[in-house]
């Protein structure tokens, strides 16, 4: 799963809500093999303005499909308010193989 994020219109509340609050519960969920943040420094060819982005790793969609039924992926969705009324408009939300 990956998560991307566009620049924030307030960026030092959003990196303290993110970094603080939501990915701690992100990190809550089950079955994620491996997360990682990365800061965006550079982007080409896109009328998108991508500021950070967020990978969440799975064994395989089924256990994506579980995780994301959990207690502890409910939290930290009933979470994305309060994180978004930093942004402009949500995340783009991609899943991959």
């Amino acid at each position: 799963m990956i998560i991307m994020y566009e620049e924030p219109k307030d960026k030092e509340a959003f990196d303290k809500h993110y970094y603080n609050v939501h990915v701690p519960l992100g990190r809550k969920i089950p079955n994620i093999l491996k997360d990682s943040v990365h800061r965006i420094v550079d982007s080409q060819n896109t009328d998108l303005n991508p500021y950070l982005i967020t990978v969440l790793e799975f064994e395989n969609i089924e256990k994506l499909t579980e995780a994301f039924s959990s207690t502890e992926a409910k939290e930290a969705e009933a979470d994305g308010p309060n994180l978004f009324q930093y942004l402009n408009k949500p995340p783009i939300i991609m899943i991959v193989e």
